[in-house]
């Protein structure tokens, strides 16, 4: 089967996210870390992280899937998801030879 590419956008739930975070939201964010790190370490994930846009810090992610059910399973099994909003979009994506 041929592998498919998604870039996601984890969008905050407010423009100051980052900066105004409570104790328990940072703590859902840690275990968001924890969740991509682990898709990471088996192959799923190529890079996620903040972008450090100066509007509105957010979260993208490049991922390696071999349907959008499998997108769609990643996004609703991120502890993120309750307290932040997804989107997503196939990517034609270039990368290494196996």
């Amino acid at each position: 089967m041929e592998t498919k590419y998604y870039v996601l956008h984890l969008l905050p739930s407010r423009p100051d996210f980052a900066q105004t975070m409570t104790d328990e939201e940072r703590s859902i964010m840690m275990e968001h870390i924890a969740y991509w790190t682990s898709l990471m370490n088996k192959g799923k994930v190529l890079a996620f992280g903040p972008v450090l846009d100066p509007k509105s810090i957010y979260g993208l992610g490049i991922i390696a899937v071999e349907n959008e059910d499998e997108v769609k399973e990643f996004i609703a099994n991120d502890p993120a998801g309750k307290i932040n909003r997804y989107e997503y979009y196939p990517m034609k994506a270039i990368v290494p030879e196996k």
